[in-house]
């Protein structure tokens, strides 16, 4: 009996080696929370999850020096949650990573200095990634400690608009192995700084110098770049015609090129580039020149050119039938906003490109029936459809997408005539994982429950203002739907608790959005936060009836909230100071709450610790003192200010009129 009961307390466990428990680890790694459950199973299992942990993202900066001391091994160090990081935090972060560290990312993050800079790059010495996007007050201090990270492949300073051509001009100098190079929005850095990039960084891959007050002087020496992939000139104002004309046989490994938002540039300029660049497979125009014959023409070369984007273009008819002709190997075409898309334009494109897997016509409002019997036809291998607002393809038109489309995965049709029965014909498409419906007034609970009897690969389903689904509808989706993880529900007037305790068993919801549903109380949200505990953002702008009652039970299993829209409900002091309790939390909206106090608001901002944007009327400004507004902006927290008055709400069919009335 004594050798019986030993053999039952011998813990199996305890026979496998750490290499095969760092196996079994790795299959863990897509779900955080499973990661978690592993380490609390037992001792060992917690000391081998902490050796086996690689990628680490904080809430809590304070907490940094418990956190890296549990995490000794961290490779990529994600601080974008941590709004306030000092100088001190970096050394902190510098001292425990010496080593291992080769990723940081300070994209979120404030209040660190060159110092604290400096601290990292000498002391991390296998750094070849970081990210310090909107890092709005480092100047060419901060660039020439970035400097002495000499084995950089990754840098991005997007927003950093006090580094000059000197501070670039320095790292170009040092960091000789840069690949990966993002400077959108710098608006200190010009010819000089960007030509010395290309000049000392031979290795650069990728460079993105949207916005920036550069000129045709400097893409000679880019563009001799050898290894150069993707170049991004979004809104490069300075760049015209005869800047482009230096491609001309250059260039050839470029695979992505983005001149969006370049009024200055024609098919003059690009007729040049196509003669250097046959390599190309993405082009952007969005925002330029009309697309008219002679551009579309120059483009005949790029026989590797599988996707354009032509976003708000004019677009002509002999431009439409050029890119059909010339563009054989076309796998995506954007036009959304495009003005000048006719069915016969539109037709004749697709009719050609059989192979076509993404097509945007977002706001097309010309096109008809005619151009979806031919994209149907033509185009039956297609992943995904963005037709938002095609507001004269009539309600007939949805059922040939169904019976032809089979593969589609993304569709939106927001804005439409579409019906029930256009629903039944699109539930074929079995591998759709998002689908929008949004102002979508003809479709009712019969149109759903087709959805969600053969959609059962569904994870984003967007029902905003569609005002004919009530609770049966959602009760087909979530029994057929069990992996969703995003519904929009705003403004479906009839939806009441009954929707949500059925929505309370997809528990993979992470974004809930019912803003606008008077007949929603805390009964149904208590379900919500019980049932879907991966919830991340969280919408109940007036919502009248949801009050402190359902922010017990939200504070309770909803840990992993950041987001949440309490506007217009019926949510006092209460029930803020209950959220408070949820240490995720970082942005939240506070817009006539009647039962809103400023003691109540003062003691709950207070108490989230991680707050870091927070929406507020106007009229608190002056009801708070400032000496809390310093306190909590040196935490890191942003304040937003409104003053708009009191909005009742509209039926959805008079704001779809009034919406087209101003469109």
């Amino acid at each position: 009996m004594k050798k019986q009961k030993a053999v039952q307390e011998h813990n199996l466990f305890d026979l496998l080696s750490d290499e095969i428990i760092l196996i079994i680890l790795d299959f863990l790694n897509e779900n955080p929370v499973d990661t978690k459950s592993f380490a609390l199973v037992c001792k060992s299992f917690y000391v081998v999850e902490s050796r086996h942990r690689k990628t680490l993202k904080p809430l809590r900066s304070k907490h940094l020096h418990t956190i890296l001391n549990r995490y000794p091994y961290v490779s990529h160090l994600d601080l974008t949650l941590c709004p306030r990081v000092t100088d001190t935090s970096l050394k902190v972060v510098a001292n425990a990573y010496k080593t291992t560290l080769t990723s940081v990312d300070l994209s979120a993050s404030r209040f660190f200095s060159h110092v604290g800079l400096s601290c990292l790059v000498l002391n991390c010495s296998s750094l070849v990634e970081i990210d310090l996007s909107n890092a709005t007050e480092l100047g060419d201090s901060a660039a020439a400690e970035i400097a002495k990270a000499k084995n950089l492949e990754r840098l991005s300073l997007a927003r950093c608009k006090l580094i000059t051509d000197i501070g670039i001009c320095i790292i170009a100098v040092s960091c000789r192995k840069l690949r990966f190079i993002n400077l959108k929005w710098c608006l200190g850095i010009g010819d000089f700084g960007v030509g010395s990039i290309a000049v000392k960084c031979k290795e650069t891959r990728y460079l993105d110098l949207s916005y920036l007050p550069v000129t045709n002087r400097c893409l000679q020496p880019i563009l001799k770049l050898q290894h150069l992939e993707e170049l991004i000139l979004h809104g490069c104002f300075g760049i015209d015609v005869d800047g482009l004309a230096v491609l001309n046989q250059q260039c050839g490994s470029l695979k992505k090129l983005d001149v969006s938002s370049c009024q200055n540039i024609s098919h003059t300029g690009l007729s040049s580039l196509t003669s250097g660049t046959k390599c190309l497979k993405e082009l952007s125009l969005a925002y330029g020149p009309p697309v008219t014959l002679e551009l579309a023409n120059s483009l005949r070369k790029l026989s590797m050119l599988q996707t354009i984007k032509l976003d708000g273009c004019l677009v002509t008819f002999s431009g439409f039938e050029a890119i059909g002709n010339r563009c054989i190997s076309l796998k995506e075409l954007s036009l959304c906003k495009c003005l000048g898309v006719t069915d016969e334009g539109l037709s004749s494109l697709v009719s050609k490109h059989r192979d076509l897997r993404k097509l945007d016509i977002t706001c097309c409002r010309k096109i008809t029936f005619v151009s979806i019997d031919h994209i149907t036809n033509s185009c039956t291998s297609l992943i995904s459809l963005r037709m938002e607002s095609c507001v004269s393809v009539p309600r007939e038109a949805f059922i040939l997408i169904g019976q032809r489309c089979h593969s589609l995965e993304e569709l939106d049709l927001t804005d439409n005539e579409i019906d029930d029965e256009g629903l039944k014909s699109i539930s074929r498409c079995s591998k759709l994982s998002s689908l929008k419906l949004g102002i979508c007034l003809n479709i009712t609970n019969e149109g759903l429950t087709y959805v969600g009897m053969s959609c059962s690969k569904l994870v984003e389903l967007d029902l905003y203002r569609s005002a004919g689904v009530t609770d049966s509808g959602i009760s087909a989706i979530t029994n057929g739907c069990p992996i969703l993880q995003m519904i929009n529900l705003s403004y479906c007037n009839d939806i009441t608790d009954s929707s949500l305790i059925s929505l309370a068993k997809c528990s993979n919801i992470n974004t809930f959005e019912v803003r606008g549903c008077p007949l929603i109380t805390s009964v149904g949200l208590a379900a919500i936060a019980v049932g879907c505990r991966k919830l991340v953002k969280l919408d109940i702008k007036k919502c009248n009836s949801i009050n402190d009652v359902a922010m017990i039970p939200l504070a309770h299993f909803s840990q992993n909230l950041r987001q949440i829209n309490l506007s217009y409900s019926s949510v006092t002091d209460v029930g803020l100071l209950c959220l408070a309790s949820i240490s995720c939390l970082q942005s939240i909206t506070l817009l006539h709450l009647n039962g809103l106090t400023p003691s109540g608001l003062a003691a709950a901002l207070l108490a989230c610790g991680g707050i870091t944007k927070v929406k507020l009327h106007e009229c608190f400004r002056s009801l708070l003192p400032h000496s809390l507004f310093e306190h909590l902006e040196a935490r890191g927290c942003v304040f937003h200010w409104r003053n708009k008055m009191f909005q009742a709400e509209l039926d959805p069919k008079c704001w779809k009129l009034q919406l087209e009335d101003l469109q």
